[in-house]
C-alpha cells in the first residue's frame, strides 16, 4: 500500500516550496518525521494542500491549532476519488502501521448479525457482533446496528413458534415451561410439548425465512392467497393478505445487504476523481469509474472501468429512457471473429466482465482484523442516508452471476454525475468578465 503513495520531502524552513507541489484534491496522507521508527501522522482530507497548509504552516491567528512543521521531514500521499476509497486506503495504511489498533483509531466496531444456532439440538436465533467463521452460513447481516438486528429477530420470531430461551434444553415433562409456551408462541420443546421432528421442521422454516429475508414465507402465503381468491373464499384470502402484510413489514427491516456472511458479495461503484479544470481540460473526457468488489470478507479494488466509447446520458437534458441505457459508440460485429472472442456480448459487457475478473483474482484469505474492518467500512457506507451516500451497490443473483447490464447503467449514472460536477467546477473556476 505504501508503495503506491507519492513522496515529497519537507523542509520546515521552506514549507511553501514543498506545499506548492501538492494538489488541491481528495487524498490520504502520512507525515513522517526524522526518526524512521517513529509512527507517522495519518489522515484523509478532501483538499490535500489546504489541510497540510494548516498543519505545516504556523498561523498567528490560530495559536491553538495543531502544528507539526517542526517534526515533519517527509510527506507521502495518494489521491482518491471518493470518501469510500479514502476510508479504505486509510484503514489499509493504518493496519500496516498499527496492526490491530487500526480498528480503534478509525472507530470501526464489529457489525451486528442475526445468528441461527443450527448446531444446537433445539435451534434458536440470537444477535451477535462476533459471528463464528465455522458457522458463517448461519450468520446473517450486517445490520445497521445491534438494535436493528434485535428488532428484526424479535419481529421474525413472532411469525413462528421457535423457542426464545437460551438454555441448553433437556426435555422433561416436569419442566414448568415459560410465558411463551403459555401464550402458544412456542412449541415448548422444554417439556416435550412437540416432537423433535416438528421442532426441526419449524426451525428449518425460520432459517429459510432469515436466509431469504422473508421471501420463503411470502411465496407460500401469496400462493395460498391466490388459491383462496380463486375458490371464492374471500374471508380466508383477507386473513392471508393480512399475514402477507405482516411478513412484508418484517422483511423491510432487513435491507438487501443482509445476507449469509459467507455468501455476501457486492460490487460497489464510486465517483471518480474530479476531472482537471482549466483551458487545457477536454470538454468531455473519458472517465475511469472506480469499481470495488466485496467478497470472502474483504474489499478489493479499485479497478477503473473506462467510459471511453460509451455514450452517457445527460440527466438535465430530459431525454427519454431509450437514451438512458449506456451503449458503445463503436460498432460490434455481428459474426464471431478469431480476434474477438466475445463479439455478441458487446464491448462494454466484455470490458465490465474483465474488470470483475481482475478484482476476483485476489484470492488470499483475510485475517480477522481485515475482515472486521472491511465489513465495518461497507456497513458504514451502505447505511448512510441515500442523499449522503455516493456511488451505487449491486449484488449477485441466486446463481452467483453479476448483473452486468445493471452495472453498466450504474456506471453511466455515476459518470454522468461526475461529469456534471466537473463542468460546474470548471465553470466556477473561470474568472468573471469585466463589463
Amino acid at each position: 500500500m505504501t508503495g503506491d503513495m507519492q513522496s515529497v520531502p519537507f523542509d520546515p524552513a521552506d514549507a511553501k516550496t514543498a506545499l506548492s507541489h501538492l494538489p488541491r484534491r481528495p487524498a490520504v496522507f502520512a507525515l513522517y518525521g526524522a526518526d524512521a521508527h517513529a509512527e507517522p501522522y495519518v489522515g484523509r482530507t478532501p483538499n490535500l494542500r489546504g489541510r497540510l497548509e494548516r498543519l505545516l504552516q504556523p498561523s498567528a491567528k490560530h495559536p491553538r491549532r495543531l502544528q507539526l512543521a517542526g517534526l515533519v521531514r517527509r510527506i507521502e500521499y495518494r489521491l482518491t476519488g471518493s470518501e469510500f476509497e479514502s476510508l479504505l486506503l486509510q484503514f489499509n495504511l493504518l493496519r500496516e502501521i498499527y496492526g490491530t489498533k487500526c480498528l480503534e483509531r478509525m472507530h470501526l466496531r464489529a457489525p451486528a448479525f442475526v445468528r441461527y444456532l443450527g448446531s444446537n439440538a433445539y435451534p434458536r436465533i440470537t444477535v451477535t457482533n462476533r459471528p463464528s467463521q465455522r458457522e458463517a452460513d448461519w450468520a446473517y447481516g450486517p445490520f445497521a446496528s445491534r438494535a436493528a438486528a434485535e428488532r428484526f429477530a424479535d419481529e421474525a420470531l413472532k411469525l413462528f413458534l421457535l423457542r426464545r430461551c437460551t438454555d441448553d434444553l433437556n426435555p422433561d415433562p416436569s419442566h414448568p415451561g415459560c410465558v411463551y409456551s403459555e401464550m402458544k408462541m412456542c412449541l415448548a420443546p422444554c417439556y416435550q410439548g412437540c416432537t423433535d421432528e416438528r421442532y426441526a421442521e419449524e426451525s428449518a422454516a425460520v432459517e429459510r425465512f432469515i436466509a431469504t429475508r422473508g421471501e420463503s414465507k411470502l411465496v407460500t402465503l401469496r400462493a395460498e392467497r391466490e388459491k383462496a381468491s380463486e375458490e371464492l373464499e374471500f374471508e380466508h384470502a383477507a386473513a392471508l393478505h393480512a399475514q402477507v402484510q405482516k411478513v412484508e413489514a418484517v422483511r423491510a427491516l432487513a435491507p438487501e445487504l443482509v445476507q449469509p456472511m459467507s455468501q455476501l458479495r457486492a460490487v460497489i461503484l464510486q465517483p471518480p476523481a474530479p476531472p482537471a479544470v482549466g483551458p487545457a481540460a477536454p470538454s468531455a473526457p473519458a472517465i475511469d469509474v472506480p469499481v470495488f468488489l466485496f467478497e470472502h470478507g474483504r474489499l478489493r479494488g479499485p479497478v477503473g472501468f473506462s467510459t471511453l466509447g460509451m455514450r452517457i446520458q445527460n440527466e438535465r437534458s430530459g431525454s427519454s429512457s431509450l437514451f438512458a441505457q449506456p451503449i458503445s459508440v463503436e460498432a460490434v460485429p455481428e459474426t464471431p471473429t478469431n480476434s474477438d472472442p466475445k463479439p455478441q456480448r458487446g464491448l462494454l459487457e466484455a470490458r465490465m466482465e474483465s474488470v470483475l475478473e481482475e478484482l476476483a483474482r485476489e484470492t488470499d484469505a483475510p485475517d480477522a482484523v481485515v475482515r472486521q474492518g472491511h465489513l465495518a467500512l461497507l456497513k458504514r457506507w451502505y447505511y448512510r442516508p441515500e442523499v449522503k451516500r455516493d456511488g451505487e451497490i449491486f449484488f449477485a443473483d441466486e446463481d452467483g452471476r453479476w448483473p452486468v447490464k445493471a452495472l453498466l447503467r450504474g456506471v453511466g449514472r455515476v459518470a454522468a454525475k461526475a461529469m456534471m460536477g466537473g463542468a460546474e467546477t470548471k465553470q466556477d473556476a473561470q474568472p468573471e468578465r469585466a463589463e
